[in-house]
């Protein structure tokens, strides 16, 4: 039998975290679809009942269609609403025509607004009503107003419901509103104080606020931190915010400056994590991808990043063409040019996703870019001449030629110094041009590496060995 000792010994500090923390259980996942198999629905809810909302859909995710629906089916209404704003879009699309009617309407009824509004503004719109007409009318229009937002705005990710008070109100006054008022947010971190406009003018935390006197003013209590969102600001910026600002809500704001939302630090988080993950996924060319995507979808989104990387790869070829003669005058080029562009190419993408994660987090601008360029630059620089060392011994015993190993010595450290500089300024340029250097850069970047490698090689190769 576990007891409290061991539990506690398995966590000490400077012990190994497990490699497995938070995965699901295999031996519960097997049970569960066990129970799926047997249709036993009792097992199933016992089994079910201690997983959190994001573990099953972690589970619902990582089984097969045909397994997803049956449990779907066999959990009925004890179908947990939650579950629905943890699942992946793919999923949760395919999901949602197999739930039951009444079933969904529970499932979104208990929802946050903002949780609702995530759930319904990627589906179809016969999919969109058929989840609106469940909810409450109050609820419908609070979804319908947020949905009216741009896309990726803050007004879609804000909460309607906000606590607020008039500005000279009292502690006592405050908590006597929270005590009387029968609709509170589920969760909720600050009183927004308000002018007689609306306008929001300060943040008291609960902490502040519960440890006051009653008649203390609220205006006493306002944190020195204080940001007021625009509802069309872009989550991204919003995101932002929250980390650089360390911001556990904020109050969301229309055109003219009246408060109309809040949005807490968990959706803001969100936001951040699915930046992230896009940012990786765009510079690996493959888009937004997830396990459980079909086949289909998948060859769609990768299919024209490989063929952009074929256009690039037959722009070197070609290039490569122009030096044939030379190459076949000596076989030890083609043995070695493969080296020069993948030491380019490697070292471009290591200064790419340094320069791509620093303009997503802003902390690449117009007052440090030069400085950075300089650094990259010269750490190729540097790079170049080490391993220029290195292939220069490798041509002279190899091949026993000292003007082949000068070559690619020369060769690599052009290379290294260009990769440096392409991997910052391209994604510089693009983010100035309004691309996504994150989906773009990685194309031009590899195009630069290979041609110029290629180019400085083979030119060398023809200008000193023939």
């Amino acid at each position: 039998m576990s007891t409290g000792s061991d539990h506690d010994s398995s966590n000490r500090s400077g012990d190994h975290p497990r490699e497995d923390a938070y995965e699901l259980d295999r031996k519960a996942v097997a049970a569960i679809l066990y129970a799926v198999d047997v249709q036993d629905k009792d097992q199933l809810a016992q089994l079910m009942a201690p997983l959190h909302a994001a573990d099953i859909a972690d589970l619902l995710e990582q089984i097969n269609s045909h397994d997803r629906a049956r449990l779907i089916e066999l959990l009925g209404y004890q179908f947990d609403g939650e579950i629905l704003s943890e699942l992946e879009e793919s999923v949760r699309e395919e999901l949602l025509p197999i739930l039951h009617p009444q079933v969904l309407a529970e499932a979104v009824r208990d929802l946050e607004t903002d949780d609702v509004v995530d759930l319904v503004e990627d589906l179809q719109e016969p999919q969109q009503e058929a989840i609106l007409e469940v909810l409450e009318d109050a609820d419908r229009v609070a979804v319908e107003q947020a949905l009216a937002y741009p896309e990726k705005s803050a007004g879609r990710l804000m909460q309607r419901a906000v606590v607020m008070a008039p500005e000279h109100w009292s502690v006592g006054q405050v908590i006597d509103f929270i005590r009387d008022a029968e609709d509170l947010p589920e969760q909720f971190y600050h009183v927004v104080l308000v002018d007689p406009r609306l306008k929001p003018v300060g943040n008291v935390t609960l902490g502040r606020l519960m440890s006051a006197h009653r008649k203390v003013k609220l205006t006493s209590l306002k944190e020195e931190i204080f940001q007021v969102i625009p509802a069309d600001q872009d989550e991204e910026d919003v995101a932002y915010a929250f980390n650089q600002y360390h911001l556990i809500s904020a109050p969301v704001v229309d055109g003219e400056g009246r408060l109309v939302g809040a949005i807490t630090i968990d959706d803001a988080m969100v936001v951040l994590a699915e930046e992230h993950e896009e940012d990786i996924l765009r510079l690996a060319g493959v888009g937004e991808s997830a396990l459980s995507d079909r086949v289909k979808d998948t060859i769609k989104r990768r299919l024209p990043w490989l063929a952009v990387n074929l256009v690039t790869a037959i722009l070197a070829s070609m290039v490569i063409s122009q030096f044939e003669a030379t190459i076949s005058e000596l076989v030890a080029l083609a043995i070695l040019m493969p080296i020069v562009a993948s030491m380019g190419g490697n070292a471009g993408t290591q200064s790419l996703t340094v320069a791509v994660r620093a303009i997503a987090t802003k902390d690449l601008t117009s007052s440090n870019v030069w400085r950075v360029i300089r650094r990259e630059v010269l750490v190729g620089l540097a790079n170049g001449i080490i391993f220029a060392v290195v292939m220069g011994l490798v041509g002279l015993v190899w091949f026993g030629s000292g003007a082949l190993g000068l070559v690619i010595a020369v060769a690599m450290v052009i290379n290294l110094v260009v990769a440096g500089l392409a991997g910052t300024v391209i994604p510089v340029l693009l983010d100035k041009a309004g691309i996504d250097p994150a989906l773009a850069s990685g194309a031009f970047v590899t195009t630069v590496t290979d041609v110029v490698g290629f180019l400085a090689f083979l030119g060398l190769a023809a200008s000193v060995l023939f």
